[in-house]
């Protein structure tokens, strides 16, 4: 969880305008796969299980 919020963190000072495209969307994909894996250890951790 601590690799998530700093990925955010990391986003959220950065100027957006000053970042290349490619970068700013591999950074968005790399917090989506961080999000995704949250989810998933928490669901492990819960017992929840999607249908």
């Amino acid at each position: 969880m601590g690799e998530l919020s700093a990925a955010i963190d990391h986003l959220a000072i950065e100027d957006v305008s000053e970042i290349p495209e490619i970068q700013l969307t591999e950074q968005l994909i790399e917090l989506h796969w961080q999000m995704a894996r949250l989810q998933a250890q928490i669901g492990r951790r819960t017992g929840l299980r999607l249908l």
